[in-house]
C-alpha cells in the first residue's frame, strides 16, 4: 500500500532528513555533483565521453564541410535540440509518476536558476519510484540519440553528438539528486513535494 504524507508524520516510523526549497536547488545540485562517489564518477564519464565522441565526429568534418554549414548544425546541437529536448525530458518524468499512481502532476520551471522541474504534490515516492522517475529521461533519450547518432549522414551526426554531449549535463541536477540517494544507500528514503509551497521533503524510514 502506497504511503501518503500523514504517515510520514509519524515519528515513531519516519524522520525528516532534509527540507530543499526550489529556490535553492542550484547549491544542493553543485554539493552533491561534487561529492565523490560511484555516481558521481560515472555521470562525469559519461559526459566526457560524449565530449569524446563529438570531438571526434568535429575532427572527421572539418576538411569536408564549409564552416558555415559547421557552425549551423553547431547551433542546433547545442542550443536548438536542447530546448527543444526540454518538453520531451520533463515528459518522460511524468510518465513513470503517472504509472506509479500520482495523479497531481505539475511542470514548472525557475527562469534565475535556468531550472526546469516536474513534481507531483503531495505525491510520496519510494526510492525505487524516485531512481526510476530520475533516470527514465537519460537513459531513454541518450540510447536514442546514440542510435540516431550512428545512423545520420554526415552533418547530422556533429549536431547529435553535441546534442548528446549537452542533454547529458542537463541531467545533472538528476544524477545530484541521485547522488544523495547514493550516499546514504543505508537508509530508505521517501520523498515527497509540496508544489504549492515549492518544497521537496525527504524521509528515513526508522527500522
Amino acid at each position: 500500500m502506497a504511503l501518503t504524507v500523514e504517515d510520514l508524520e509519524d515519528q515513531s516510523r519516519f524522520r525528516q532528513l532534509l527540507e530543499i526549497r526550489y529556490n535553492e536547488l542550484i547549491p544542493f545540485i553543485v554539493d552533491y555533483l561534487r561529492r565523490k562517489s560511484a555516481l558521481t564518477m560515472f555521470f562525469w564519464a559519461v559526459c566526457f565521453a560524449f565530449f569524446l565522441i563529438a570531438l571526434g565526429v568535429r575532427l572527421k568534418l572539418v576538411y569536408i564541410f564549409p564552416h558555415g554549414r559547421i557552425m549551423l548544425h553547431s547551433l542546433l546541437g547545442l542550443v536548438v535540440f536542447p530546448l527543444l529536448s526540454i518538453p520531451l525530458h520533463e515528459g518522460l518524468h511524468i510518465i513513470p509518476f503517472f504509472l506509479s499512481g500520482a495523479r497531481n502532476i505539475r511542470i514548472g520551471m525557475d527562469l534565475k536558476q535556468y531550472l526546469f522541474y516536474v513534481t507531483a504534490h503531495r505525491y510520496v515516492a519510494s526510492p525505487l519510484q524516485f531512481r526510476i522517475i530520475a533516470l527514465i529521461p537519460f537513459i531513454l533519450i541518450s540510447s536514442a540519440f546514440l542510435v540516431f547518432l550512428y545512423l545520420a549522414p554526415g552533418l547530422w551526426k556533429w549536431s547529435i553528438s553535441l546534442f548528446l554531449f549537452s542533454h547529458a549535463t542537463m541531467c545533472a541536477g538528476d544524477f545530484a539528486l541521485l547522488n544523495y540517494y547514493f550516499l546514504n544507500r543505508n537508509k530508505k528514503i521517501y520523498t515527497w513535494d509540496d508544489a504549492d509551497r515549492k518544497v521537496a521533503y525527504f524521509y528515513e524510514e526508522i527500522l
